[in-house]
């Protein structure tokens, strides 16, 4: 088995606000592997796991402020829906969020 160098995950499920669609809740890629084509291999990965699930439809969330995501999910054919949120995580610093949507 060969083992990535760089802890990498993602992981997907019906979203609870979109019946009929998958959210991408969590996308990691660290940042020792930026640049060398992981997160781009873990993105096809995620959604070739969608489409076979029969799902036509993605969306996630991502920082306002992160403009490297927002380059990579726009690489990856994710346009932004024009929806922002604000999120708090529990610890009662809210984040602004946008979200970005995929038709398969």
């Amino acid at each position: 088995m060969n083992r990535v160098p760089w802890p990498s995950f993602s992981y997907y499920g019906p979203s609870p606000s979109r019946p009929g669609s998958v959210e991408i809740f969590g996308f990691y890629g660290h940042p020792e592997g930026w640049g060398s084509g992981i997160a781009q291999a873990l993105m096809t990965v995620t959604l070739d796991g969608i489409r076979s699930a029969g799902s036509g439809h993605v969306h996630l969330w991502t920082l306002r402020d992160t403009p490297q995501s927002h380059r990579f999910y726009a690489k990856s054919g994710f346009t932004r829906s024009g929806t922002v949120r604000t999120y708090d995580y529990g610890d009662g610093n809210p984040l602004h969020q946008v979200e970005y949507e995929l038709t398969l």
